[in-house]
């Protein structure tokens, strides 16, 4: 992945990882270890409940000089995800000033200014919370991860498999954690550029591979969304829109590793 050189590298900063139990979460908690850091998982199996807030989130944030905010909520429903990021981003935001924080930086997505999702709304909102707090901050819009094909499979219900039309570069997980950590440890930048993987796939093509690396039948029903969202999604909506950087791994060579890896 191309990624420019970093002219401050400080070790032993203690990082708070919001979501750091999820799917990139780990990968960003690896990746800052690698780096000499000291990250702090907030999520609620230890002990930190993100939407709630409150004294245990503030003592999970001493001495934190840092927050990579990677939480997540499983939801299509815009209401539901405004209020989720409104709850996380701002009791975030608020914790981190509290304790000083000096770089607060987001994880979001690529296209959702120009794709109508109820999701993408709260991903909009939670972009909003950070850029209006007082830490200077740095949101990184991502493509999907090659993991999105066996989320959108995963949640039909056998035996069909009915998939959106949508064109996608998908990164690694992993490329996206070490992408995040390295803005994390430059100084902030407020928006970075879009960061997106090395090939543009048809969704509806990623999962029919990934039926075949399962070795699973299923009947496939690719839909198209309606009105303006489906011809965002068909189109160039979740494209990046400029240069930027680029993961190396591509969809076929997750799905060779496919079975052997963590998650």
């Amino acid at each position: 992945m191309s990624a420019t050189g970093s002219t401050r590298r400080e070790t032993g900063m203690r990082v708070a990882v919001a979501g750091g139990t999820g799917l990139v979460g780990r990968y960003v908690v690896e990746e800052l270890v690698a780096a000499g850091q000291e990250p702090v998982v907030l999520a609620r199996s230890r002990g930190v409940d993100l939407v709630a807030g409150g004294p245990s989130l503030d003592a999970a944030m001493d001495g934190v000089a840092a927050i990579i905010d990677v939480s997540n909520v499983t939801t299509t429903n815009a209401k539901k995800a405004v209020a989720f990021f409104d709850a996380t981003g701002t009791h975030l935001r608020d914790a981190g000033a509290r304790a000083g924080v000096r770089h607060h930086v987001v994880l979001s997505i690529v296209g959702i200014d120009r794709v109508g999702l109820g999701y993408y709304q709260g991903k909009l909102h939670q972009e909003d919370v950070v850029m209006k707090g007082p830490a200077p901050w740095t949101v990184l819009r991502a493509t999907q991860f090659h993991e999105f094909a066996e989320q959108v499979l995963d949640r039909v219900p056998k035996p069909l498999a009915v998939v959106p039309r949508m064109r996608t570069q998908p990164i690694a997980a992993r490329e996206v954690a070490q992408y995040l950590v390295h803005l994390t440890l430059d100084p902030p930048q407020g928006m970075a550029p879009d960061l997106a993987g090395p090939r543009v796939e048809q969704l509806v093509d990623m999962v029919r591979r990934l039926l075949r690396a399962r070795q699973q039948r299923r009947l496939l029903v690719p839909v198209t969304m309606p009105g303006a969202t489906g011809a965002a999604m068909t189109g160039d909506g979740q494209l990046p829109d400029g240069p930027g950087p680029r993961g190396t791994q591509t969809f076929d060579a997750w799905l060779a590793q496919y079975g052997t890896q963590e998650g």
